[in-house]
């Protein structure tokens, strides 16, 4: 009897225990999935909070570049000045080339075209005085500067014998200096003019008459510097001006001299000056 007893109370406090037990796991199950649902949920805020940020990020990108979109386009729009379309950088890196220029001459510019045609034309000078006249040409050889159209005169004697278009040997190293400066300013286009004296053709020559001949000798020039020293051709005009245009009288053997002559006119391209402009 007595043993029933005990093994009934083993077998109780047994049950007691597994009871118990079972409902400490119970709990701590519902602990973890609490937990987890929580996790998760809070995983999901996370993501959410991130696709909003993400959002905002994106549409604070969008501002940014539609206020530099504007920026851009407020700069480069084109305005219509004196007849010359140019856009706020172009005006502010020609105010920069300017103040290059010497005020007086500054001071005469009266339309945005005057101001172009001051910057190409300075730029040429600085070129044209220190290299162009080698010593002893100073006589053949004049330079003038009319409303910024540069003009090199040279006479006849320095690059044709008489009643020739074949350009003398000797002007080569005048061309080759030429050149140098024309190719140094791509902002330009250059009209080569050719003059003649009075006097007419001798009979029998090669040449029909004055207009002939100066337009082959315009020509000529042409040739030796897109030829020899690469010009672009695209820079060059030729121009034959005949008898029509004398600086003197042709009634002396001096006279006649001065006005056999080749002008070279220096013209400034300004769609291509502004281009030049808008790539700095």
């Amino acid at each position: 009897m007595k043993k029933i007893v005990a093994l009934s109370l083993v077998g109780l406090t047994v049950f007691t225990t597994s009871c118990v037990s079972k409902k400490k796991y119970v709990e701590l199950e519902n602990q973890y999935n609490n937990t987890r649902s929580t996790l998760t949920k809070t995983q999901m805020e996370k993501e959410q909070i991130e696709a909003k940020y993400a959002k905002i990020e994106e549409r604070v990108a969008s501002y940014n570049a539609k206020i530099q979109s504007l920026s851009d386009t407020n700069n480069k729009r084109l305005q219509n000045i004196d007849g010359v379309v140019i856009s706020e950088n172009d005006k502010e890196n020609m105010r920069k080339a300017l103040a290059n220029v010497d005020s007086k001459e500054l001071a005469q510019a009266k339309t945005l075209k005057d101001s172009m045609n001051l910057i190409i034309s300075h730029n040429l000078k600085k070129n044209l005085d220190t290299s162009l006249i080698a010593a002893g040409e100073e006589d053949d050889i004049d330079i003038t500067i009319d409303e910024t159209v540069v003009m090199i005169t040279i006479s006849d004697k320095l690059l044709f014998r008489s009643g020739s278009a074949i350009v003398n040997s000797k002007a080569n190293s005048l061309l080759e200096r030429l050149a140098e400066v024309i190719n140094s300013e791509p902002a330009l286009e250059v009209m080569v003019e050719g003059h003649t004296d009075s006097q007419t053709v001798k009979p029998g020559s090669y040449v029909k008459d004055n207009w002939e001949l100066s337009v082959a000798r315009s020509t000529a020039v042409i040739r030796k510097l897109q030829d020899n020293y690469n010009v672009d051709p695209a820079k060059l005009i030729a121009a034959g001006r005949s008898s029509y245009h004398p600086l003197t009288e042709n009634d002396s053997a001096e006279g006649r001299a001065t006005n056999r002559r080749t002008r070279i006119v220096i013209l400034p391209n300004l769609d291509k000056f502004l281009a030049l402009l808008s790539a700095n």
